[in-house]
């Protein structure tokens, strides 16, 4: 198990550089990569863990490139939308934002995450897609009384024996 410190994104990411306006999902790189059955990591705190104790060899990654946005809407008296501007979130709010992962990984006593990286998993065993194997996680989890609404050690040693099982 492992964050994949020392490796090397995906190498479709290696052909794009900078900064995109675009959010991480519609990135070109996130995209050729989906149409290859590599679907993005669930954003959910509770799979924080997931890319660590995935098998490497159904999980890359590719540098995040993208925007996050920060958007404000203004209404009249009567809650219709008079404007809407967005502008690109400073870096002490992602910063910010990235905290309360950073926490839930500390928690779990994992190495820190290194940052900037947008992970993508394949689907390992019999299932086509990531939300069927989370699914049978999920099922597994109440099977065996491991709540599986908040990242856990148990939930984290669960999925890792499963997940090792089905590879």
């Amino acid at each position: 198990m492992s964050w994949d410190e020392d490796g090397t994104p995906h190498p479709l990411a290696l052909r794009r550089t900078g900064r995109s306006e675009l959010d991480p999902d519609r990135l070109p790189e996130m995209r050729e990569l989906e149409v290859l059955g590599w679907e993005p990591a669930p954003e959910e705190l509770r799979w924080v863990f997931l890319p660590y104790v995935w098998p490497p060899a159904a999980r890359t990654w590719i540098p995040d490139r993208s925007t996050h946005w920060a958007v404000e809407t203004s209404l009249d008296g009567h809650g219709h939308i008079t404007g809407v501007e967005a502008a690109p979130l400073p870096e002490a709010d992602l910063h910010e934002l990235d905290a309360e992962t950073d926490a839930a990984v500390a928690a779990l006593g994992l190495p820190p995450r290194p940052g900037g990286r947008l992970w993508l998993l394949r689907p390992v065993g019999p299932f086509g897609t990531l939300g069927e194997l989370l699914g049978r996680l999920d099922a597994l989890a109440a099977e065996r009384g491991v709540d599986a609404r908040t990242a856990s050690p148990e939930l984290m040693a669960l999925v890792r024996a499963e997940l090792q099982a089905l590879a």
